[in-house]
């Protein structure tokens, strides 16, 4: 492993192209360049590939409903938290509720689907504050896209608020473009000096 490394250490020499006036770099600091150019770079989580999408339970309410009111409390603009006991009840009796769990178990994501005849809607999209930013979010997406084609559908349905500027360029990453806008469908009240409406986004499956 030593001649390994006085033989990289010279190529790395050599490709300075210092002269005989140039000081060579420090030893330490070559060694320290060839462990960060050679060391295989490593996830910081194993979570894309131990995670597990899978239909919600009745048991998983009381876990769900903290992890999706932190989620959405981004949403300043709105009154009262996203959801409760009985409104995720009556959302799971009409559609089909997809909760994404890690290798321990621990709930960590979810997502609403609805069939409506040969198209699907998906919403309340939500990951684990903790979580973002590192991919779990296309992966519930993902699970949620296959999930409605298996029960039939040819295209899905999204709503976004206009509100959350930083969304519609995330999902047309994913495949969805704008099909219209509606007003109806805000369960929770506006603050005052805020306006809304819902932007149709769609993707077909």
């Amino acid at each position: 492993m030593q001649k390994l490394c006085e033989c990289k250490m010279y190529s790395f020499r050599k490709r300075l192209k210092l002269n005989h006036r140039q000081r060579p770099p420090d030893r330490r600091a070559i060694f320290a360049w060839f462990e960060a150019m050679t060391q295989k770079a490593t996830p910081t989580s194993d979570l894309e590939s131990t995670l597990v999408v899978r239909l919600a339970t009745d048991a998983d309410r009381a876990h769900l409903i903290p992890l999706i009111n932190s989620a959405f409390s981004i949403e300043t603009f709105l009154e009262g938290e996203r959801t409760d006991e009985d409104s995720l009840a009556e959302m799971m009796r009409k559609g089909e509720l997809l909760a994404a769990e890690d290798s321990n178990g621990q709930l960590v994501g979810c997502v609403y689907t609805e069939v409506r005849g040969e198209r699907g809607y998906m919403g309340m999209l939500t990951v684990d504050p903790a979580r973002q930013r590192s991919g779990l979010g296309t992966r519930i997406m993902e699970a949620a896209e296959n999930h409605l084609r298996s029960r039939g559908c040819n295209a899905v349905d999204i709503l976004v608020l206009n509100l959350r500027t930083e969304l519609p360029p995330i999902y047309r990453r994913r495949g969805y473009v704008e099909t219209g806008t509606q007003k109806d469908g805000l369960h929770r009240k506006l603050k005052p000096g805020f306006e809304y409406h819902f932007i149709v986004m769609s993707k077909e499956l």
